[in-house]
């Protein structure tokens, strides 16, 4: 099964209020195994970038100044996500600016039961804890050291991980092909059958004289439940 994780990042919160897309990561999975695919892009909003979303992702008005704009790409981004699930993080967010940007260029919106939200997926498997991207990495293990501000290709990789991690973990086996090559192989081999050394058995009756100790024993009971 095909899969597209993604991320996005913007001038805001609010696409219907003029806020823009201004960068987009995608990675291609396929049986929850990234493939190694990508897509990433830049783009110019053809707006100012309010101070608060640039503290977020760190994508100022000048750097964006010379990126093409969402119409220039979007045919690209449309092959490459084809008619794939996509999954994100509070995916309502990131499909509200997607189909936003598609209908700006006359692009019909991606259906919604297409979306695949790990924010839903995390609260059904551990409510009340803190669900963001950074709190579900350290509660798998997922390095994000290199994380210093938000970034749409590099959350959609963390993403990738958490993912998969949400939805039970990496099957063993999934990359063996990787984790042997070059390994040293060890051969498991059945150890020679040992020689038994027969014994004969040893006598497991009572002898007359332990029967008889049991019967006067049995005597000096008074009033045994089995004469009742």
């Amino acid at each position: 099964m095909r899969e597209i994780v993604f991320d996005t990042e913007t001038t805001g919160l609010e696409p219907a209020k003029g806020d823009r897309l201004v960068e987009m990561g995608c990675i291609e999975m396929v049986n929850r195994v990234a493939t190694g695919r990508t897509f990433h892009a830049y783009y110019n909003p053809d707006r100012s970038m309010p101070i608060e979303a640039e503290r977020v992702h760190g994508l100022s008005e000048a750097f964006l100044s010379d990126k093409p704009r969402f119409p220039e790409l979007v045919a690209e981004l449309m092959e490459f996500i084809g008619d794939s699930p996509l999954v994100a993080h509070n995916a309502a967010f990131d499909f509200g600016f997607l189909n936003a940007e598609l209908a700006m260029c006359g692009f019909e919106a991606v259906c919604t039961t297409r979306m695949v939200d790990t924010l839903a997926i995390a609260k059904r498997r551990h409510p009340g804890a803190k669900l963001s991207l950074d709190a579900l990495c350290s509660r798998y293990g997922i390095d994000r050291s290199h994380r210093t501000l938000h970034g749409a290709l590099l959350d959609a990789e963390l993403l990738a991980q958490v993912y998969v991690e949400l939805m039970g973990g990496r099957q063993i086996g999934l990359e063996l092909a990787a984790e042997t090559a070059g390994a040293t192989i060890v051969e498991l081999t059945q150890s020679p059958a040992r020689k038994r050394e027969f014994r004969v058995p040893r006598p497991h009756q009572a002898s007359t004289e332990e029967l008889a100790r049991h019967r006067e024993f049995l005597g000096k009971i008074q009033s045994p439940l089995w004469d009742a």
